[in-house]
């Protein structure tokens, strides 16, 4: 029972959820910070349980390389290890194989890569990928795929092919959902009869989730929209759907609207370092000298601890080159998708959603005043 999911109201094809875990319960929809290395950039634990972060996602790829997944499960798995003690989710560490490391070969067995660290040689399987997440220790585990080239059929095909065989090899290597929840992965590019079979395919190894993988990797916005069309309704009702590394204030929105229940994404953290914040009048540069003496909150519909400071002096402290910007501008970037993904829920169970999507969706595109 301990990783059940029940969907508590739903408001046309968006659903509002509780995924119970060893760990806690995760209302869904929810958005969880990307933590690569065990921590969530520049923010503290401690800072994300006052902001009610329902999830964290932590990375495989990166954590097997340094500091080691034996180490992690000496020092009593990732939980003890980052201090963190609610929820969970490790990817399989396909995508930083495909998309960082120096590939040497790519077979059915796996994949023999150099470290991006220090050039040395590892080789990935599905076996050796739960091998790994089961010594993190995460509530959430992801089956070991492949990324393709999301516009290339013949690479997503093979790709197809690659990930389904490998995803019967990570239930074998794992088929106990007692401890870890096993989530299989669809792939298929932007192609939808790909996507379809793949989710036809994975959804016949009963799993307690299933995620939609490889998007957001260079493909338009529009493309992803009707990729998501076509593959959700291929997914269970029964069971969430966690669509990886996607977390754009507008996405989200158009992601639950579709029946998304899980997000991630590195972007509250990597544009704060940039200097770049969420608003709900689009995103800003605080770089930009517009805001040397501006007074007011980065948005004033926040009350977080960076809601204390003002644009003028984040901007100072980002020109300076003080650490603190960092914090917090990360901690309000967490904390605006956290309240953006929990005022939808709210707006589900209300049988609102649809109300707040065209309000939030035209004023926060309107204005976007960030150059990266």
């Amino acid at each position: 029972m301990s990783f059940e999911f029940e969907v508590v109201a739903t408001d046309g094809n968006a659903r509002a959820g509780i995924l119970h875990t060893p760990h806690g319960d995760i209302p869904t929809p929810v958005f969880a910070p990307v933590g690569t290395a065990a921590t969530v950039k520049a923010v503290p634990p401690r800072d994300l349980e006052e902001l009610n972060i329902g999830l964290v996602l932590a990375n495989t790829y990166h954590l097997h390389l340094r500091p080691g997944d034996e180490l992690v499960r000496e020092m009593g798995g990732l939980h003890s290890f980052m201090g963190w003690n609610g929820p969970l989710l490790t990817d399989s560490g396909g995508f930083q194989v495909f998309s960082l490391g120096e590939i040497n070969r790519i077979d059915d067995e796996g994949v023999t890569f150099r470290s991006h660290l220090d050039g040395s040689a590892k080789r990935l399987t599905p076996a050796r990928s739960m091998e790994i997440q089961q010594n993190l220790g995460a509530d959430i585990i992801m089956a070991f795929d492949q990324c393709p080239n999301p516009s290339d059929r013949d690479e997503a095909q093979a790709a197809n092919e690659r990930t389904h065989r490998w995803l019967r090899r990570c239930r074998e290597a794992h088929p106990d959902d007692n401890q870890q929840a096993l989530f299989g992965i669809v792939q298929g590019g932007v192609f939808p009869d790909l996507r379809q079979a793949s989710a036809r395919f994975v959804t016949e190894t009963d799993l307690k989730g299933y995620a939609i993988g490889g998007l957001a990797v260079g493909e338009t916005k529009p493309e992803m929209y009707l990729t998501l069309d076509e593959t959700i309704p291929c997914l269970p009702q029964e069971r969430p759907r966690y669509l990886m590394g996607v977390g754009e204030p507008d996405d989200l929105v158009e992601g639950i609207g579709r029946g998304v229940d899980i997000f991630d994404c590195v972007i509250p953290t990597r544009l704060a370092r940039h200097g770049a914040a969420f608003t709900h009048d689009g995103r800003i540069n605080l770089r930009n000298a517009k805001f040397k003496a501006d007074e007011t909150a980065i948005d004033a519909a926040l009350n977080n601890y960076a809601s204390r400071f003002s644009r003028a002096y984040l901007r100072h402290l980002i020109v300076a080159k003080e650490l603190l910007a960092y914090y917090l501008i990360s901690l309000h970037n967490i904390d605006f998708l956290a309240r953006h993904v929990e005022s939808m829920r709210r707006a589900i169970i209300a049988g609102k959603f649809r109300e707040y999507a065209v309000k939030f969706l035209p004023r926060y595109l309107r204005l976007d005043l960030t150059t990266e």
